[in-house]
């Protein structure tokens, strides 16, 4: 049985070592110098490359976008799976806060060199070009065709080419154009997990400002109601605000028209409102003589100073010894509930995930095989599947490619739906 890997980013790596792994004869074509390019550069160089979550529905949960097409993958090939894979490639993992799992290296690209070496163990032979037509014959697939003009044969072809997003690491959209061939749906691609764009002008000001330890709310204004709440880091732009909490945001907020979402930051998370009052009391009293502005230098990083003063209301060269209680009051309530108003996302080509790409229904949840076109298997983010923050999207792309790479070896569609 032959099998042709189209994308050598971690779904399609993980399926040609599954498909070798079990004595097919597999080819991955890339198109780019580097294999695994963007997975070298997720969590900021450190790969978050799972969730260490053991209960099957509670990794689901971390799917919003066509979660439980994804039961049959994560069955065969979940987290604990993930993780013991890159401990016998030699990769030790550690679990961190929410569950996050990061190589103890805290490098990416040991994550990708074990990939990229199990392939190679298992025999894959690894070929450079850029796939642009499916080559079937009287409805039967038969292989792809490069740009080249080059026919490569094979008996089942794994389209694992990536989104659209970071399209400089390769992901341009080819998996689309490749699906459509087939004839296969392609819901409209768009950002996920993705930088947000806020009204605030103050935002440009605060350019590289980073907000650690600090609580934040999603408030949906039309529903009246908080929808995401988070703790961690926030980084402020010259166009907003991005870090992990804005990117774990972006996707609890599809679909939601500019405007209608409200960010409340939290900048003393460790203080109720009573501590804070008494906190502030005490600066207060240790700054009596001084002006407000410069009273809070311990309270805050000092660039976030003049923008709390300004929105305060409080006059910045009142002396601290004349703000009133109603006035310390209102200051407490904006340093416990920040708001920026959120008015769109930055472009796809900035998101950290695609969402949207081949409709699932069309594929055959226990294989990953196309129910169009015999023969041909999907595997990663060219799916319209992905999660949230966490490791999810990365465990999306191993569970897909090893049930894709595993199925397209078998030749056959042997597994039920």
């Amino acid at each position: 049985m032959s099998v042709l890997v189209v994308g050598a980013g971690p779904a399609g790596l993980m399926a040609a070592a599954a498909a070798a792994a079990r004595g097919a004869r597999v080819t991955l074509l890339e198109r780019g110098e580097v294999m695994a390019r963007k997975l070298r550069i997720t969590g900021k160089g450190r790969c978050n490359l799972t969730n260490n979550t053991t209960a099957l529905e509670e990794l689901i949960a971390g799917i919003p976008v066509n979660g439980r097409f994804l039961f049959g993958a994560f069955s065969r090939f979940g987290p604990l799976d993930t993780m013991e894979f890159f401990e016998k490639q030699g990769v030790p993992v550690k679990t961190e806060r929410g569950r996050r799992v990061f190589p103890v290296s805290d490098n990416a690209h040991d994550v990708a060199e074990a990939l990229i070496r199990r392939a190679r163990e298992k025999g894959v032979g690894f070929l450079r070009g850029r796939a642009t037509n499916l080559w079937i014959e009287s409805n039967e697939l038969k292989g792809v065709v490069t740009e080249e003009g080059q026919s490569i044969p094979a008996r089942a072809v794994i389209l694992a080419t990536g989104g659209l997003s970071y399209p400089k690491t390769g992901s341009d959209g080819d998996g689309y154009r490749l699906a459509e061939q087939a004839g296969h749906t392609i819901i409209p691609p768009k950002p996920s997990l993705v930088p947000l764009e806020c009204h605030e002008g103050f935002c440009a000001e605060l350019m590289g400002l980073s907000l650690r330890n600090t609580g934040l709310e999603v408030w949906d204004k039309q529903l009246c109601r908080v929808i995401y709440r988070d703790f961690g880091e926030l980084l402020f732009t010259h166009f907003g605000v991005s870090g992990p909490m804005a990117l774990s945001a972006s996707s609890h907020m599809r679909g939601i028209e500019p405007g209608r979402c409200e960010l409340r930051l939290d900048l003393k998370p460790a203080l109720s409102h009573e501590q804070l009052d008494a906190r502030i009391l005490r600066d207060f009293a240790e700054n009596s003589g001084r002006n407000f502005i410069n009273a809070l230098n311990g309270l805050l990083p000092k660039r976030l100073v003049p923008v709390v003063v300004q929105r305060s209301g409080i006059p910045a060269g009142l002396r601290v010894s004349q703000v009133s209680r109603e006035q310390r009051r209102a200051l407490l309530e904006l340093l416990k509930r920040f708001p920026l108003t959120v008015t769109g996302f930055r472009p796809i080509e900035e998101a950290i995930v695609t969402s949207g790409g081949v409709d699932p229904r069309q594929l055959r949840p226990n294989t990953m095989e196309s129910r169009l076109q015999p023969g041909l298997y999907f595997a990663g983010e060219v799916l319209d599947v992905d999660g949230y923050t966490g490791g999810f999207n990365l465990q999306i792309a191993f569970s897909t490619g090893y049930l894709a790479g595993l199925s397209a070896s078998l030749g056959d569609s042997e597994f039920d739906d």
